[in-house]
């Protein structure tokens, strides 16, 4: 499904494709784009405001002092004894829920065409990353799928970018099948999403399945739009060994577009069927913008 080109002719394209050793070594990225995700995050977080809040839950959130009517039962010794105060315990509000986040780091999201200032894994995980932020500056706690526990560390960013340096590249085009999210929890998937619609479908079902809700961010290279090519041009599916010359890629143009089209209405329908959010992103447009709008979905879903 998708626009994964190694040119054949250069002269009869304005496309070409970037290629380390098939896929983006993420462990050697990883430190530019921490940098980048706190950049995205500290501009959307500019007049947002979190939830945290203490109340009654089972973590610890901060110490305070003690105060006239606080219950004496709350008074934390251990910490008051390093101090000339008397402080208590305060746990985090129960309210504050799990967010689960998932980042395609298959070879397909290794693109990126001349059209494009990163590669569509960079800016995945640039979105990842800095959600990830804003979510644990709101109060939540934030887990990447399938690669450890979540955390409400304010240190998220570095938390959630050593998880993926350990983890690597993956042949997992989705989520691998596991158990559905909880009910208060919710997932974000962030991919390329040219997966076929069945397993997209499967997929999102398996995590709504305890009523779990989620958003999916559909990650595109303005070439998997616009199919700029020409001429003479060889098609490589970096997943496999699969090769398909077009004399005349021009030719392909219209048929390409309708089918993308219905694709993407297929994937918006799986997430309206389950309640999910849709949002599509280019990667030459800012991260900072489909970051704004899957954040403010977060919140109202967690209101």
């Amino acid at each position: 499904m998708a626009v994964r080109a190694e040119i054949v002719s250069p002269e009869t394209s304005r496309v070409g494709v970037r290629h380390e050793n098939a896929a983006l070594d993420l462990a050697e990225a990883l430190p530019r784009l921490v940098v980048a995700a706190r950049r995205a995050s500290a501009t959307v977080a500019h007049g947002l405001h979190g939830r945290r809040r203490s109340g009654v839950g089972e973590n610890f959130w901060q110490f305070r002092r003690f105060g006239q009517g606080d219950p004496v039962g709350r008074i934390d010794w251990r910490r008051s004894a390093r101090d000339d105060h008397v402080y208590i315990r305060e746990q985090e509000w129960e309210a504050a829920h799990t967010v689960w986040l998932w980042i395609d780091r298959s070879r397909g999201m290794s693109f990126q065409s001349s059209l494009a200032p990163v590669a569509k894994v960079e800016r995945a995980v640039v979105l990842g990353l800095a959600l990830g932020d804003l979510l644990v500056r709101g109060g939540e706690r934030v887990g990447l799928l399938g690669l450890g526990r979540p955390t409400a560390s304010r240190d998220a960013i570095e938390k959630l970018a050593q998880t993926l340096s350990h983890a690597g590249e993956s042949n997992d085009h989705l989520p691998p099948p596991g158990s559905p999210i909880a009910r208060r929890a919710e997932a974000v998937l962030i991919g390329d999403l040219l997966a076929p619609e069945a397993d997209i479908a499967a997929a999102v079902g398996r995590l709504s399945g305890e009523g779990g809700r989620g958003h999916l961010i559909m990650i595109a290279d303005p070439a998997e739009e616009t199919f700029p090519f020409a001429g003479r041009t060889e098609f490589v599916d970096p997943d496999g060994s699969l090769r398909l010359v077009a004399g005349r890629a021009e030719d392909w143009r219209t048929g390409y577009a309708e089918r993308l089209t219905r694709h993407r209405a297929s994937v918006a329908e799986i997430a309206r069927r389950h309640g999910w959010s849709f949002t599509i992103h280019r990667t030459d447009r800012p991260a900072t913008e489909p970051l704004l709008a899957v954040h403010v979905r977060l919140q109202e879903a967690g209101a």
